[in-house]
């Protein structure tokens, strides 16, 4: 079966536009949780979030394509156009046909819905664009991709909620394996800090209410957390089948070696018992790999900070990977304590992170975990980043409707 490699990152997050931008704050144990200032949160039980700061639009496309994309899909265009700038990448007319694109999203254009909706309420249907259906539709990140650089393999959009990133990179390991493509463009984009969004979430009591210290308030696995910090943002890997990274002298990041997704086929937003599910996608991610729990050895974890998410996520890990775990040789951190929970641009976010730890020998920290939970047992690399030569890591992502993706990534040794 060809192996797939990672060739090229683009990463937008809260943390920085850029991927060294992000990665250096990230390794720092940076916040990227502040006060939220898209809108007016008077009023609001939340009222912080990790919104991505001087995002010029104009810098990435332009500026006559802006009019037609919501913020998720230009923070997706801005993550690929530096992930295609990364890879080298430079396609014939021929190899477009065999090069697709895969970008999960949870919620789509939940802004311009939101904004258009009021302004239909208060002006009338006269007053609404064209280009207002087009701009909200989740597929349209991938579409506006595939426009843009002339796509003609695979494109569609995969929307699992939090898992939705993660299963476009599954999906994209799956098309390569089976030689319909050559290459793919995947990964993920979110913006959905605006009033309903974060009035929602709220309304669920799923957010933390840390108003006073934005930065500490994303604190995964710590006994004093509270929910989680809504994010924003978008991250693009580039896929090539090995054979032809090689061919082009492509520079290799990394090997996507397996994957497992599963579905816990019990509640809207609650998690399974002991994650028993959860458990069950990471076994078959190194079933996929073709390696044993002991060989993993560090995890980039959910851990989204939320009271019950963080125990059974731990709970899972350890039904795994037992003592390998118990013992400390496992590392697991969230890197979601920095970036905040960018729902379906975590995924390949966090993948990308893990890209680059398995290339620098850096594993990114958990901050604010000044008390840890006593029901969370685990090395969490609490506050600072570790050096470490990582041969093979996990990336875990769940979410609402109970969906599970796990993806394993490895050094590659040709």
């Amino acid at each position: 079966m060809e192996r797939i490699v990672v060739t090229g990152l683009g990463l937008v997050t809260p943390n920085g536009i850029g991927t060294d931008a992000t990665w250096q704050s990230v390794l720092a144990g940076k916040s990227g949780v502040r006060t939220i200032t898209a809108f007016d949160t008077t009023g609001y039980a939340c009222r912080i979030a990790a919104e991505v700061s001087n995002f010029d639009a104009a810098q990435f496309m332009p500026k006559r394509k802006i009019k037609e994309m919501c913020r998720f899909t230009q923070f997706s265009m801005a993550a690929t156009k530096m992930a295609i700038e990364d890879a080298g990448l430079e396609l014939t007319e021929e190899e477009r046909l065999r090069t697709g694109c895969f970008i999960g999203v949870g919620l789509g254009g939940l802004e311009n819905l939101e904004r258009v909706t009021l302004m239909l309420n208060e002006k009338g249907p006269d007053k609404v664009s064209p280009y207002f259906i087009p701009s909200i539709i989740g597929n349209l990140a991938a579409g506006q991709v595939a426009i843009e650089y002339g796509l003609n393999g695979p494109s569609y959009c995969q929307t699992s909620a939090c898992a939705s990133s993660a299963h476009s990179i599954g999906e994209a390991l799956e098309w390569l394996r089976r030689g319909h493509v050559d290459v793919m463009v995947c990964g993920g984009a979110e913006a959905t800090i605006t009033p309903i969004g974060i009035a929602g979430f709220s309304a669920m009591f799923a957010l933390s209410r840390r108003n006073d210290e934005p930065e500490r308030a994303s604190r995964p696995f710590d006994a004093g957390r509270d929910g989680f910090i809504c994010g924003e943002g978008a991250g693009t890997l580039i896929l090539e089948t090995a054979t032809r990274a090689r061919k082009r002298g492509a520079r290799i990041l990394c090997e996507v070696s397996g994957w497992g997704a599963t579905t816990d086929g019990f509640h809207i937003t609650k998690p399974a018992p002991n994650h028993a599910h959860a458990a069950r996608a990471m076994r078959q991610a190194l079933a996929d790999a073709r390696l044993e729990p002991q060989q993993i050895d560090y995890v980039n974890a959910h851990g989204t900070s939320t009271p019950v998410g963080d125990v059974e996520e731990s709970r899972a890990l350890v039904d795994l990977f037992g003592a390998h775990a118990l013992d400390k040789r496992l590392w697991v951190s969230s890197t979601k304590s920095m970036t905040g929970h960018m729902l379906g641009a975590a995924g390949a976010v966090e993948a990308a992170l893990c890209a680059k730890a398995i290339a620098t020998g850096m594993v990114p920290p958990t901050i604010n975990l000044d008390d840890p939970d006593p029901e969370c047992v685990l090395d969490y690399v609490p506050h600072k980043a570790r050096e470490r030569t990582l041969k093979h890591v996990m990336s875990n992502s769940f979410g609402f409707g109970g969906t599970n993706v796990a993806l394993v990534m490895s050094a590659y040794e040709g």
